[in-house]
């Protein structure tokens, strides 16, 4: 079964923009979880643009499924992931001109600095991930450092402009995705993924988590967050199925 991760990132985007109370993603999550998510995904950024402290305290409490915390490594927020001891910590880049995250996390840079805090959110019993681009030598890096899992960048993938792009980016995922695999770490995607590119990337061999967000928040918009994300769900049982099949078949037949 591929793990759905709802991010629920852009519900508090549309709190923040008019510095009130609603729409609250705490509701959110709790419509998502209704609606079958497997996880909760949210990002505190250092300036606290959509999901601040007390989103992440209440989501903790609350959240029935995964919660999966986004986090860079800026001292006073791993210190945070630390002691809320989400199921899952993804650590991630961040630039404060940036309008979403960019790409990937670079583990050639503050190699230590990242290997102590996988040191520090483990130690705490949280689950760790690194986000990258499908790159051998960061994924790697990533198995060095003791990461859990890896989640791959599909941003480069959902943005191509055209069939032959977005072909020549899924087989750079593919790629990617063996040498997570055997590195023996968790394989796990995110960030551009929508209901018309989604099924290609849920479909690689031993992808066991999707994290999607603007496009849910943004059809949740006219069909409610429990149907946003039960029309994803099927999406990904479909794909999941469809690679079951694939994997049966003998070498030579083609699904």
């Amino acid at each position: 079964m591929i793990e759905l991760g709802v991010n629920i990132d852009h519900v508090a985007t549309l709190r923040q923009a008019r510095r009130t109370y609603e729409p609250d993603p705490i509701w959110a999550a709790a419509e998502a979880e209704l609606g079958g998510a497997d996880g909760i995904t949210v990002h505190l950024r250092e300036d606290r643009r959509h999901i601040v402290d007390r989103d992440v305290e209440l989501l903790r409490q609350t959240t029935q499924c995964k919660l999966n915390l986004e986090l860079s490594i800026a001292a006073e927020i791993v210190d945070i992931a630390v002691r809320v001891a989400p199921d899952q910590a993804t650590l991630v880049p961040e630039r404060r001109q940036e309008v979403t995250t960019e790409g990937g996390l670079d583990l050639s840079r503050e190699t230590q600095t990242v290997g102590s805090i996988v040191r520090k959110l483990r130690d705490a019993g949280v689950f760790v991930s690194a986000f990258l681009d499908p790159e051998l030598a960061q994924i790697k890096l990533a198995h060095d450092l003791g990461f859990d899992a890896v989640e791959l960048h599909t941003g480069t993938y959902a943005d191509a402009a055209t069939p032959a792009l977005a072909a020549e980016q899924l087989a750079r995922l593919i790629r990617g995705a063996a040498a997570v695999r055997e590195a023996g770490m968790r394989l796990h995607a995110g960030h551009g993924l929508n209901y018309r590119n989604v099924s290609s990337v849920a479909r690689i061999t031993d992808m066991a988590e999707l994290n999607i967000g603007h496009a849910l928040v943004s059809r949740a918009l006219f069909v409610g967050m429990r149907e946003a994300v039960r029309e994803m769900k099927r999406l990904l049982e479909d794909a999941g199925a469809r690679r079951q099949m694939r994997a049966a078949l003998p070498a030579n037949v083609d699904a």
